[in-house]
């Protein structure tokens, strides 16, 4: 299967241009995953799934998790992984495709964060972690929402579509100063119409900036409606599904394997 067009060359230049860990990453991460406490990962063992610096493998070791595997693509995104998480031993960072991960019943928690909606065959993705999950286990995704980005995906995501995703990532990364620039002066002028723009009032520009190009980049990008977020996860053969809304523009979804 090609994981080609899930940009994981892309998002490598991404992780190696934006490769330190504010305190902002951990405020993301608990949003993200609402469904877990910091004592929810005491003693796991965990799978993320599309890990790029490392980040949001970092935050359950701090936690107290026993330990896991991250894996990406990317040679620079698992290299920028490998130093996030060089204190972490117990962290495997590895090189391994969404759609042929070896494991089976191994891991409490597999989650993907911001991975399932660039790729062409999420329902592939999403049953391989499944797969990797012990019986009882939980899988978390965070995905884009449709709901409340109208706006994006009149604008940006047309843009993205015709010209960005065709571009050198260089160019996209230069080119993102632009729509960066005009984001922090909307959100000081008294954009806060969702929780979203009040979070991203309080990040500095360079934070910013990485999150409008991780917006541009991809070649692949897919905003769902909370009712499609919640038929992917049923239809994997998850349970007791849940899911939150994210800054009013994003889904988090849950659910455990029987």
């Amino acid at each position: 299967m090609d994981t080609e067009r899930a940009s994981p060359e892309r998002f490598g230049y991404e992780w190696n241009k934006y490769s330190v860990v504010t305190p902002q990453h951990e405020e993301q991460f608990r949003r993200w995953l609402p469904f877990f406490s910091p004592h929810d990962w005491i003693g796991t063992r965990f799978l993320d799934v599309g890990c790029g610096m490392g980040r949001n493998s970092l935050w359950p070791m701090t936690y107290g998790a026993a330990g896991g595997c991250a894996i990406d693509l990317d040679k620079r995104s698992l290299a920028a992984a490998r130093r996030t998480l060089a204190a972490y031993p117990a962290v495997e960072v590895r090189k391994c495709s969404a759609y042929e991960m070896p494991w089976t019943d191994k891991f409490d928690i597999s989650f993907s964060i911001g991975v399932i909606h660039h790729l062409e065959h999420p329902d592939v993705a999403l049953k391989y972690m499944i797969k990797a999950t012990k019986p009882g286990g939980r899988v978390a995704i965070w995905v884009y929402g449709r709901e409340n980005n109208e706006w994006l995906l009149l604008a940006l995501d047309p843009a993205r579509k015709v010209l960005f995703r065709w571009m050198p990532v260089s160019w996209v990364h230069a080119i993102s100063i632009l729509p960066a620039g005009a984001l922090w002066l909307l959100l000081r002028c008294g954009l806060n119409r969702i929780e979203y723009f009040r979070l991203l009032r309080t990040f500095s520009f360079q934070h910013l900036r990485s999150i409008v190009f991780d917006q541009m980049l991809p070649r692949i990008a897919q905003y769902w409606m909370k009712a499609e977020v919640e038929r992917l996860m049923k239809n994997a053969g998850l349970h007791e599904v849940r899911l939150e809304w994210v800054n009013e523009m994003s889904w988090a979804a849950c659910g455990t394997k029987l």
